[in-house]
Parts: C-alpha cells; sequence; structure tokens
C-alpha cells in the first residue's frame, strides 16, 4: 500500500507522455499551481464524466492560476482515443508503470463492489507554485468531484 502524501510533502516531480506521446513533467508547471488527478481508465463512465467535468471548468481553473493533469495507467494511444472522443481539453497522461499513481498514493488496495482489489485509487493532488502538496482528496467520488473541489478551492465564479 502506498503512502498518501500530506500537505507540505513535497509533491514527487514526474515526467510521463501525454496522449501524443509528448513528454509532461510536473516541474514544467512550476510557478503555476497544478491539480494532478488520478483515475482508474480512459473511456470508461465514471473517468469520462470526471475528465468531462475538468474539461468544462478548464476556463475557469486556469484563470485562478490552475493547470490540470490526469493520470491514468493508460498508454498515449488509448489516451489520444479519450480526448479525441471527448474532446478533453485536459492535459493527459499515462503511467502504464504506475510508478506517479503509487508515489501519489493514488494506488493500492480499495473496495470495488464490496471486495477488496488492487487498483487506482481516484484521487486528487492540487500543487502549489513551489511544487509542494497543497490538498490531497482520496476516494473521491467521479462524480460531483470538480464542483466539490472548485467549492474547497473557494474558486467559485465570481457572480455564483
Amino acid at each position: 500500500m502506498s503512502e498518501r502524501l500530506q500537505p507540505g510533502d513535497t509533491a514527487p516531480d514526474f515526467t510521463l507522455p501525454d496522449a501524443d506521446g509528448k513528454q509532461v513533467s510536473l516541474a514544467d508547471h512550476r510557478g503555476r499551481k497544478v491539480i494532478v488527478y488520478f483515475y482508474p481508465a480512459a473511456l470508461t463512465p465514471g473517468c469520462t464524466k470526471q475528465a468531462c467535468d475538468f474539461t468544462d471548468n478548464l476556463d475557469l481553473l486556469a484563470g485562478q492560476g490552475y493547470d490540470v493533469i490526469g493520470v491514468s495507467p493508460d498508454k498515449p494511444e488509448k489516451l489520444a482515443k479519450f480526448r479525441d472522443k471527448e474532446d478533453l481539453r485536459v492535459t493527459l497522461v499515462g503511467d502504464p508503470d504506475k510508478e506517479t499513481l503509487a508515489a501519489y498514493g493514488a494506488f493500492g488496495e480499495k473496495k470495488l463492489y464490496g471486495k477488496t482489489v488492487t487498483g487506482v485509487i481516484r484521487s486528487t493532488v492540487v500543487v502549489d507554485e513551489s511544487g509542494k502538496v497543497e490538498h490531497t482528496f482520496y476516494n473521491v467520488k467521479a462524480t460531483g468531484h470538480v464542483a466539490k473541489l472548485i467549492k474547497d478551492l473557494g474558486l467559485e465564479p465570481s457572480g455564483a
């Protein structure tokens, strides 16, 4: 079971291929806040809902200084299919070795339909401009998570 990160921890750096096979590093985002979210699999209903919610709120998040990176164990080819099918605008990266997922505490034992299984734990980690963990959310629900995250971060759109 991988250790969960806590606010104040240094976020584990990573370099992973995106949907086009281009390398994306957390270090490339220094100076901006980064929402790194971990999901089990591209092209599945819950993960699609979550990715679409992040895409729908990307302008609000980007306007508040946040970049969004979605991490799953999928290969770039599957991520490209996911992005194109759903018109996703968030950066999707693949971690087939699950090393980054484990480093963030987003891979391990979880309950699925009453059984204990090993897999991706749907999680979100907010990293500040200097690479420190600001917030952690583990075992989140796919539906409604982005709205809750925006509320928890105090990023309600003006006039809301």
